[in-house]
């Protein structure tokens, strides 16, 4: 086993230089009641809530200087008891992401998974009982301190405790893989380190935490650091005996945990691909800690964990890590604020299901009237009803009290009366994607609402610049396009015509964050970026199914993208006519570039690609539709797609910024990762391109100059 006493660190903290932010490990003690003294080790890097605690070298460094002090200080009978807890509001966020990205090589790489190892380790081997007190925020190496103590408790109040490694294209390599299971059960752990990060990077709320076992004890926020002390003393004196429900026994190890592991590997492998790498390696860890020491899942977590963090997917990672939470803050070329007009009153325009998704998403965002309206009555009421009983959902889950649930109700109201929208300075469409009716109900509501009122279009395919066409006022109209499901998509393409004007531009842009959206601005070109880009995707699944090539082959071929699904499932998803659709607009904007399918149109009108079991389970493709799309002569292998359809994309992706759709490359991927699903590790279409060689075939360049990569490639 790795003696991590004997490693050299120091490199570390010369390789971080003066930019490491150090969080400082401050000792006091404290004298409890029972006359015993607990030393209490507070983790404070100086800074305020908005800059956490995080563990770069020097950090871990001290930390694991001051725990060497207290062992020493224990063995003299000095201190009864160690505790481990944070500045205000927060424990730590784990290591700092921008200095990992910058670690030079694999040796390097191992040495610092090593030294968290070597620090966190202590608090185990402190010679007295060990205690953390989360008192706030505890993301990955932060929530892995704990791990490591023999007793934990948690501040009610704490926001957010997370293992978000997997999502990052790591694994929680300080223990978490190997700890955590054997304190919580193999099945509570896959929860905490492998499907919450991957549903959005979902973290646990102190309650979730304490039921899961991640926590001995919760205390309220108001007295949280003196009844963690008073608990502690108990503990020390033996008048509170800590159980732990959910730790692993004899049987689970034998029978469930195993079984565990096989079920989460195969959902994986249904719901993302085989591709990333990191929550598979997440997987082989926790399978191996059932059984051997400690120090044992330790070392393997050395060896994967170094492996990982010199390897592309990390470095995709944080390049997209950086995209969703800086550039969506800083949005390529959105005009001022300040200009921004207030939206006070909104009106949709549609009172079906996309409309009535649009209507919950602002009445819930905006907390202001929402006017829906369709053209008869019926229509109306049952887009009202739909919203309403969305609303009811909410409730009965807990996500809104009865109070704000009546209060939401009150705010949307339905018409068939457009004079009822003279008030609002917000209005909407969700109706058919046909150009005329847009168009036609775009000038009907026109006339009564003010020439200062917004009207944004939810087009997905069409030119919103023709959509205006009409109108009087033409450069108070937005492109702004959501993605379905409209609750859970978090981008929002905002599209800007020749005619909009800088005021309109910006209240979309404000809007879309008063929404909780992320928005990117494009400009008014056929598919805007997201649908554009799949259009090439689909354009060439197509291509090779009417050449000869099966859909098996094609959805095998695509697979090394990581997309979320396979063009087939994608087209069952968006509707075989919505995907015939798709290739036809684009084919007609850009013929020598767009592939046209006649055999998609066959498959539309026939309505049926893959066949489903009466849950609605795909059992594989329908032979009907494979019979209308027999008779190519001309099959390609799996490679040659590929080929191919990185070939396209790089091409289209090229001259859309030689065209200005978007500002730069960062916007396209941003868009690709949060409208598309594209994947974390793969940081986005453009990386990609250039990893694979793509943008070099086709232009003899990259997209990013030096490529994102790992620094083993």
């Amino acid at each position: 086993m790795t003696d991590y006493s004997t490693i050299d660190f120091g490199p570390l903290v010369a390789l971080a230089g003066d930019d490491e932010v150090v969080t400082h490990s401050f000792v006091r003690d404290i004298r409890l009641a029972s006359g015993k003294t607990l030393a209490l080790v507070t983790l404070d890097n100086g800074r305020d809530h908005t800059r956490p605690n995080t563990l770069g070298a020097a950090s871990l460094l001290e930390y694991a200087e001051v725990l060497d002090a207290l062992k020493v200080r224990a063995a003299a009978g000095e201190i009864d008891a160690v505790a481990v807890t944070g500045k205000p509001f927060i424990l730590a966020a784990g290591a700092d992401l921008s200095k990992v990205a910058e670690i030079p090589d694999q040796e390097t790489a191992k040495k610092f998974v090593q030294l968290g190892h070597y620090a966190l380790a202590k608090l185990s081997d402190v010679g007295v009982p060990s205690f953390a007190f989360t008192n706030g925020l505890a993301l990955g190496g932060g929530l892995e301190i704990g791990l490591h103590a023999d007793y934990r408790t948690v501040d009610a109040s704490a926001p957010a405790l997370a293992l978000p490694e997997v999502f990052l294209g790591l694994i929680p390599g300080w223990g978490g893989a190997t700890i955590l299971p054997n304190l919580i059960g193999i099945e509570n752990a896959l929860k905490v380190v492998i499907e919450n990060p991957l549903k959005q990077n979902r973290t646990l709320k102190a309650q979730d935490a304490f039921e899961l076992g991640l926590a001995d004890a919760i205390f309220p926020a108001v007295n949280y650091l003196e009844d963690s002390l008073k608990w502690a003393d108990a503990v020390i004196n033996g008048t509170i005996k800590v159980k732990r429900p959910n730790e692993p026994g004899k049987l689970e190890r034998l029978a469930k945990w195993d079984i565990a592991i096989k079920i989460a590997r195969d959902t994986l492998a249904k719901r993302i691909g085989t591709v990333p790498q990191a929550p598979y390696a997440a997987l082989d860890l926790m399978k191996a800690a059932k059984s051997g020491t400690r120090a044992e899942g330790f070392q393997r977590e050395d060896e994967v964990l170094a492996e990982l963090i010199a390897g592309d997917q990390l470095q995709a990672s944080i390049y997209s890590f950086n995209l969703v939470q800086k550039r969506t803050k800083r949005p390529a070329s959105a005009p001022d604020k300040a200009i921004a007009k207030k939206v006070t009153k909104v009106g949709v325009l549609g009172a079906g299901y996309m409309a009535s998704q649009l209507a919950l998403l602002f009445v819930r965002r905006l907390r202001v009237p929402v006017v829906i309206t369709d053209i008869d009555q019926a229509r109306v009421d049952k887009g009202v009803a739909y919203i309403a009983g969305e609303i009811d959902a909410l409730l009965g889950k807990g996500r809104i009290s009865p109070d704000e649930a009546n209060r939401l109700k009150a705010l949307v109201t339905g018409t068939t009366d457009k004079a009822d929208f003279a008030d609002c300075d917000w209005v909407i469409e969700a109706v058919f994607e046909e150009l005329e009716i847009k168009q036609a109900v775009f000038a009907e509501v026109e006339q009564f609402i003010s020439p200062e009122a917004v009207l944004a279009t939810n087009t997905s395919s069409l030119s919103v610049e023709q959509i205006g066409a009409k109108l009087a006022h033409p450069e108070r109209l937005v492109g702004f396009h959501f993605f379905t499901p409209v609750a859970l998509m978090p981008l929002i393409e905002v599209v800007k015509t020749s005619h909009t004007d800088e005021a309109t531009l910006s209240t979309a842009m404000v809007t879309a964050r008063n929404l909780k959206k992320n928005a990117v601005i494009t400009a008014d070109t056929p598919g805007f970026v997201v649908n554009r880009l799949l259009a090439v995707l689909l354009g060439e699944a197509m291509k090779a199914v009417d050449e000869g090539t099966s859909f098996e082959t094609v959805d095998k071929a695509i697979a090394p993208l990581g997309l979320p699904m396979a063009p087939s499932a994608l087209l069952d998803l968006v509707g075989l006519k919505v995907g015939a659709h798709v290739l036809d607009t684009h084919h007609a904007a850009f013929p020598d570039r767009f592939y046209r399918s006649e055999n998609l149109h066959k498959l539309a009108e026939y309505g049926t690609l893959l066949e489903k079991d009466d849950k609605g389970k795909v059992k594989g493709f329908d032979k009907g539709a494979l019979k209308i799309v027999a008779g190519g002569k001309n099959p390609r292998t799996a490679e040659e797609i590929l080929v191919a359809l990185e070939d396209g994309l790089a091409r289209e992706v090229k001259l859309m910024l030689d065209d200005s759709v978007v500002a730069a490359p960062e916007d396209i991927d941003l868009c690709m990762i949060l409208g598309a699903g594209f994947p974390f590790q793969m940081g986005g279409v453009t990386p990609y391109l250039d990893r694979v060689g793509a943008s070099e075939r086709v232009f003899g360049g990259t997209f990013h100059t030096p490529p994102v990569r790992g620094v083993g490639a």
